[in-house]
């Protein structure tokens, strides 16, 4: 059932979104964040491995893969089932897994579901425990890839790349690391990812606090006691405690922390977004029933109805899907009744559909929250593809909790902090303990995020090349850097709604031009600047997409409010069919055996 909504209506939402948009807007867009410095640097260190002394590795490997999240698990899998075996993890972190070797906090789980969320589901004969499963079922299911393809037996974890550098007389990939390593490659694919390292909010006074103060992704269990699967912490029950952003983190982990603390402050800049979780177990019979093959089906489905498109059925069923069929079926009853077929008709589409959901959203905060001033506070007042949406089935219950307090600051953010506590609106917090939900750094230089740089021909730098903009065939092979393979989803699919499908997707291409090389026996393998340059013809800018449309609420899916540069557009920008279309496209290329665009010398 859908929510009707008058014009007038319709009209009021406009200027409230305009209005909550303009009062969170700042000149300093992602620079608002700081990195953690000072007394803040171990967060960039690795608090759940001990590293353990070893012998500098000097030899040559077939393939190098930077980062051993979903990309690089995905990407060293098929490498692996395509005969080359000679495939080298390299990690910070002291196992695989990514973001989700990182991401412990109490309540971590995945809101995309497990069945297409979780790649490699029927090559490693995993079966989810649930329709969406929490953060230590995910991390053991990244070992579980690891090991089902001996990825551990070449790895170098706890091993943070300095260098990759391009050797012109070898045709070889030079790699250095933090732990005197030095060793080359034929080929490098790098997988660093684009939610790893943390970022603080820029509040005075931080470094100030007595108290414990730690980073969602840095939990800290000998402070709060209980455990990543859900034991309780002990170690808050008698202390005021307070946590800064309520963002897809802090939805996931607020409703343990009011659980368990004495005192819980929730500081409140925007609401999140959020909808019915509605998770259940998984029925073993039901999924041993599943044809061979029934994976890549899911992850189609689910891409072809989250895309507008047609489908006998839903597979997955969430609210992605939703959205997008309401959208879809408006566009439908739209055209035939006489409307064009195009953008413009697609775009009232959509802002017909998302005013339907939002207004069904905030209902629902009216119908479990208690507190009709806290119940108003929740609310959120933009498009739902502003932010990453949210799912929860607790968190909105949580504020109905007495020892939870909602500290709403109306879009402004917290004031400062001190030795004691927070200031919020003018009104100082006593507290024990104070969280930081800021989330990851998105947006910054990539040599930054990833904490290398790669070096091509001729000595000139990626971060050079791309100074005003990415360039790419695909997303993944870039001119002047042969033998190199970039794991993302920009200028390609640029999925955001299931990220491991992108990895899925590449991984084939990149494991049959690997191969190919291979059996060959090239020693290079470039795309040509023409082909690189026609490519840039076949992607579209993100600049005015319905996913963080500069008309949002300011956040990392929107540049935090400010316009895109063209060379920021370039960076996000997608294959302009769409997913589902590009998906079929690399499919189409990759099976010719030709690889159109590619010099294989």
């Amino acid at each position: 059932m859908t929510t009707e909504i008058s014009d007038e209506r319709r009209e009021q939402l406009r200027l409230r979104y305009l209005a909550e948009r303009d009062k969170r807007l700042r000149p300093d867009g992602n620079d608002q964040y700081r990195e953690p410095t000072g007394r803040f640097e171990h967060f960039l260190d690795d608090p759940y491995t001990d590293v353990v002394d070893r012998e500098a590795v000097t030899d040559e490997v077939t393939v190098a893969v930077v980062g051993a999240g979903f990309s690089g698990l995905v990407t060293a899998a098929r490498l692996v089932e395509a005969g080359v075996q000679d495939v080298r993890l390299i990690d910070t972190a002291g196992d695989v897994g990514g973001v989700w070797y990182w991401n412990r906090y109490p309540g971590a789980m995945c809101d995309t579901a497990a069945m297409i969320y979780l790649p490699l589901l029927e090559e490693t004969g995993t079966v989810p425990s649930a329709k969406y499963v929490p953060a230590h079922e995910i991390f053991a299911h990244a070992r579980r890839i690891a090991d089902t393809f001996g990825l551990y037996d070449n790895a170098l974890l706890s091993t943070g790349v300095t260098s990759v550098t391009w050797d012109e007389s070898s045709s070889r990939w030079c790699i250095e690391t933090d732990r005197g390593d030095a060793f080359h490659a034929k080929f490098v694919a790098t997988g660093t990812g684009p939610l790893h390292r943390p970022k603080l909010p820029g509040v005075d006074g931080l470094e100030a606090f007595s108290g414990d103060i730690f980073h969602t992704s840095r939990w800290d269990y000998s402070v709060t006691g209980g455990s990543p699967s859900g034991d309780p912490m002990s170690g808050l029950a008698d202390k005021r405690v307070g946590i800064i952003g309520t963002g897809a983190t802090a939805v996931q982990c607020i409703p343990r922390l009011g659980r368990d603390a004495g005192e819980l402050l929730v500081f409140q800049r925007t609401p999140s977004s959020i909808d019915v979780r509605n998770n259940h177990p998984i029925d073993p019979e039901w999924f041993a029933s599943l044809e061979p093959g029934w994976q890549r089906r899911w992850l189609r489905n689910f891409t072809v109805l989250q895309t507008g498109g047609f489908a006998d059925e839903d597979l997955v069923m969430d609210g992605w899907t939703d959205i997008s069929q309401r959208i879809r079926d408006r566009v439908v009853a739209r055209v035939q009744a006489g409307d064009p077929l195009g953008p413009e008709t697609a775009l009232v589409a959509y802002e017909e559909s998302d005013d339907e959901k939002m207004e069904e959203i905030r209902a629902r905060v009216d119908s479990i929250v208690s507190d009709p001033v806290t119940a108003e506070a929740l609310k959120p007042w933009y498009r739902q593809l502003c932010k990453r949406p949210c799912f929860h089935d607790e968190y909105l219950q949580t504020y109905n909790r007495p020892n939870v307090h909602l500290i709403d600051t109306d879009g402004k953010g917290v004031d400062r902090v001190d030795a004691a506590g927070v200031w919020a609106n003018g009104v100082h917090h006593a507290l024990d303990v104070i969280v930081l939900a800021s989330g990851f750094e998105v947006g910054t230089e990539l040599s930054r995020r990833a904490g290398f740089e790669i070096t091509g021909r001729a000595e000139l730098t990626l971060g050079e090349y791309w100074r005003s903009g990415m360039r790419s065939l695909h997303g993944t092979n870039v001119h002047g850097f042969p033998n190199l393979f970039i794991l993302g989803f920009a200028q390609a699919a640029n999925l955001v709604s299931n990220v491991p499908h992108n990895y899925v997707e590449s991984a084939d291409a990149i494991a049959a031009v690997i191969a190919h090389a291979v059996a060959v026996e090239a020693r290079e393998v470039e795309v040509t600047k023409e082909a690189e340059a026609a490519w840039l013809g076949r992607i579209q800018p993100r600049q005015g997409s319905v996913i963080g449309s500069p008309d949002c609420t300011p956040g990392y899916y929107n540049n935090e409010g400010k316009p895109l540069g063209e060379d920021q557009q370039l960076n996000g920008s997608g294959f302009i069919d769409g997913a589902v279309a590009y998906f079929e496209y690399l499919e189409a290329w990759r099976s010719t055996g030709h690889f159109e665009g590619l010099e294989f010398r």
